[in-house]
Order: structure tokens, then sequence, then C-alpha cells
């Protein structure tokens, strides 16, 4: 696999001064979580608190009534879904499921407590038409200013890559 990272020169918003990061990952596949899941383990480890959310894993009768709790400082919070969504349609209820996790994310990045947040497959719950980017751009400009955020997923829409800081995107290597 090959990585390439493009840094963004574009503000996300003209009347903020010092914002977290913002970064992108990005795959034609779902395949880059583990490097995701490390820098989250590696700044929880550090002291500061982290919450990745997961938009379309289930399966484990999770919800976010029920967050795992990791090194002290990752809390780990996955919708209340049965099975875990790929990218056919979802059911009204799996669509209020990620509705209800996405609230508890915005309100999570409200109360100022992370430092870092992971909104895992993003991308993907925007696609299926369960969260809209107009909302994920709202909240990044209302972001307290100590908050980092990753997105990830295939097919980032063009607005949130304008957003973003710094974009990874995740390759097969061309090998002769």
């Amino acid at each position: 696999m090959v990585s390439q990272l493009e840094v963004s020169t574009l503000s996300r918003s003209s009347n903020s001064l010092a914002h977290g990061l913002v970064q992108v990952f990005t795959a034609p596949r779902r395949t880059f979580l583990t490097d995701v899941m490390a820098q989250a383990l590696r700044v929880a480890g550090q002291g500061q608190s982290v919450l990745v959310a997961q938009f379309l894993k289930g399966g484990i009768r999770q919800g976010s009534d029920h967050p795992i709790s990791l090194v002290q400082r990752l809390d780990w919070l996955r919708c209340d879904l049965s099975r875990n969504l790929d990218e056919t349609q979802p059911t009204p209820e799996e669509i209020a499921a990620i509705r209800d996790l996405w609230q508890q994310v915005v309100d999570r990045v409200q109360s100022g407590q992370y430092e870092l947040i992971v909104l895992d497959e993003l991308s993907l719950a925007i696609r299926l038409g369960a969260i809209d980017c107009k909302e994920v751009l709202d909240l990044l400009d209302r972001c307290p200013q100590h908050l980092d955020v990753i997105l990830t997923g295939p097919d980032v829409p063009q607005s949130l890559l304008d957003a973003a800081d710094q974009i990874t995107e995740v390759r097969r290597s061309r090998r002769s």
C-alpha cells in the first residue's frame, strides 16, 4: 500500500483563529482503521481524551448508551445496530441509529471533553443519506479550538476535503 499526503491551504472558517487539525483518511476500500486506531491509542496513552465513533459498525449490541472505554482515555461508540452495515440502503431503523450516534458525537464535541475525535466511515454515512455533509461542516466550524478530528471513509465529499488540514489517501502501489 502507498500513502499519499496532501495538506490543504484552505481555512475551515474565515473567523477561526487556531482550530485543531482536521485529518481525512480515504481509500477506495475500507482499509485504514488500523492506522487511525493506532493514532487514537497513542493520543489516549499520552493522557488525552479520545472519542472513536463508528457509524456503520454494529452487531455487538453496543449503541451510544453503552460505550466501551479503553486505556481510561478512549471512548468507543458504535451504532445500536444488529449488524455491520455495508453500502446497501439501510432500513429506517438503521438510519435512526446512525442519527442517534451522530447526535451523541455532536453533544460530546460541544462538551469540550475530548482532544481527538475519530469519525469512522463518516463518508459512507453521508452517502447513505443518514448524515448531511453540511451538518458535518457546521460541526467542524463549531469545534473547540483544542480538538483534532479524523474523518474516514471512501469517496469523501469534496467540501470535506476542502475543509481538511491534511488528507491521506491510501491506495495500492503499482508494482511492475
